[in-house]
């Protein structure tokens, strides 16, 4: 999915703090840092966040850092 297309609500799939820290193999700190600074988007629900799946594999594809081999 290119950037700026949305899915319906009901077919994206939204990840706790806890489970987005478990899969960028970060502290849950450091998911709070990401979504404040607006480097990840969220939504609140009630006093935590939601972060859409599909963002937080965006993020990482971006934030890739090739190495050359040369």
């Amino acid at each position: 999915m290119a950037a700026g297309e949305s899915r319906p609500l009901n077919e994206v799939q939204f990840l706790t703090v806890a489970e987005v820290a478990s899969v960028m193999r970060v502290s849950k700190m450091t998911v709070y840092r990401l979504v404040h600074s607006g480097h990840l988007p969220a939504i609140r629900v009630g006093r935590s966040f939601r972060v859409p799946e599909q963002a937080v594999h965006e993020y990482l594809r971006e934030s890739y850092v090739g190495v050359d081999a040369g």
